[in-house]
């Protein structure tokens, strides 16, 4: 509506009938038809307008009536029936915008039109037909802005709600085809990729329990991977659950569950892990990493259990890593280095990995930025997973007194003499 929808709003009726008064106020004092001063009857049919027009200020029915009345004795006790005119008229234009139903404005404007015409009656033809003419500044005016009013704000008002609508069914549809895919994803997952996981934590059972007479380092191996993939297939199965229903899951950031409490003892056999593969692990875990909420909890075992994978891959198994977790003032510090060491060639898929990417969406979806890049000889990979303030920039993970350096591609692709990353 524009100006006129802040010019009309219905929440200023007082103060446009108070600035309403005040003119008709200055009119009887400075500016009379006749010239003279205002008569008393003039003076108290004007106080008395002015009067109704404030208190019924939110019932512009009874004021439209009260108006017409007053105007109706002032044609007949008064010559100049300004005041009164211009108060019925305003009463008029003030339905017209705010009657709930519309045949009461045509009523109103009848009733209005009528007694502006007893002013008229007796008169000469032509002075008659004046009147009639007057009647369209009198009660056509007023009577069409209200309308146009009116209809303005019913056309925003649809507008808004069309508007609204449209949003709706566009989320709708967002949220119809983000179910489609999340189910496409998790039929995939449980028909190939669970089936295959599966049938490989089945046979390496088996194995270990056919083949009795094993090298005792070679029967840890295979405990090793029939439990590493036993949990994968877990993860698999709560990953398609949460495909299937996501209501439960509290936002993208998270799906699948971690207990807080367990988080550190998670870490730790993620060390393990990492360790038994040959690597040489240095963990400094903070303990109040428990007290995390779930997210960040399970943020920060992914990317532990990521960036200790890498370094197996790519700095060789003879590699010294270092895992730094702590908290302070809420915010997780969170870093993996390695010394760069044994470092062995690994085949790597066209295109290069995603593990470095899969972590840096992960942390930018908790406010965080992932800073990855190497160190001397090795590879150093950290972040600061916020509590409520916002993400640290860039410059602030990067070494003191050194630029921040540019978001790395995968390890296959950066300046490092390091083979790519290749999951």
């Amino acid at each position: 509506m524009g100006w006129v929808g802040r010019l009309f709003d219905p929440r200023d009726t007082l103060a446009r009938l108070l600035l309403l008064d005040l003119s008709g106020v200055g009119y009887l004092v400075f500016g009379t038809q006749s010239g003279g001063s205002p008569t008393a009857t003039q003076w108290l049919l004007a106080a008395v307008a002015f009067a109704v027009a404030l208190v019924v200020h939110r019932r512009p029915l009874v004021n439209l009536v009260a108006q017409a009345a007053l105007l109706a004795v002032a044609i007949q006790v008064v010559d100049d029936t300004t005041i009164n005119q211009v108060g019925a008229s305003y009463a008029l234009l003030e339905l017209a915008m705010w009657a709930r139903r519309p045949g009461l404005i045509w009523l109103a404007a009848g009733l209005l039109a009528a007694i502006d015409l007893t002013d008229s009656i007796g008169d000469p033809f032509g002075r008659f037909l004046s009147g009639v003419f007057g009647l369209t500044v009198e009660v056509g005016l007023p009577l069409l802005l209200g309308l146009v009013i009116r209809t303005t704000r019913e056309l925003g008002r649809q507008a808004e709600e069309r508007a609204a609508e449209e949003q709706r069914r566009r989320e709708s549809e967002s949220r119809a085809a983000r179910a489609d895919e999340r189910t496409a994803i998790a039929r995939e997952l449980h028909d190939v990729v669970a089936h295959h996981v599966a049938s490989m934590v089945l046979r390496v059972g088996v194995a270990r329990h056919v083949l009795t007479d094993l090298d005792p380092r070679v029967g840890e191996v295979f405990d090793d991977v029939h439990g590493t993939g036993t949990a994968a297939l877990a993860d698999l199965r709560r990953l398609v659950a949460v495909l299937r229903d996501p209501n439960g899951v509290r936002g993208d950031a998270a799906l699948t569950a971690i207990e807080p409490s367990a988080v550190p003892a998670a870490l730790g056999a993620a060390v393990d892990r990492a360790r038994q593969a040959g690597v040489t692990v240095e963990a400094d875990i903070d303990p109040a990493v428990g007290a995390l909420d779930a997210v960040r909890g399970l943020a920060v075992l992914r990317l532990t259990q990521e960036a200790l994978t890498n370094v197996a891959k790519h700095a060789g198994t003879s590699a010294l890593a270092r895992l730094t977790v702590s908290v302070v003032d809420g915010a997780v510090h969170w870093e993996v280095s390695d010394d760069g060491r044994g470092r062995v060639p690994a085949a790597v898929p066209s295109g290069g990995g995603h593990g470095l990417t899969g972590m840096r969406e992960r942390v930018e979806v908790l406010g965080g930025q992932l800073a990855a890049g190497p160190t001397g000889a090795g590879w150093r990979v950290r972040t600061v997973l916020p509590a409520t303030t916002p993400a640290p920039t860039a410059a602030s993970l990067s070494p003191a007194g050194t630029p921040a350096q540019p978001p790395p591609r995968d390890r296959g692709t950066s300046v490092a003499p390091r083979a790519a990353e290749p999951a």
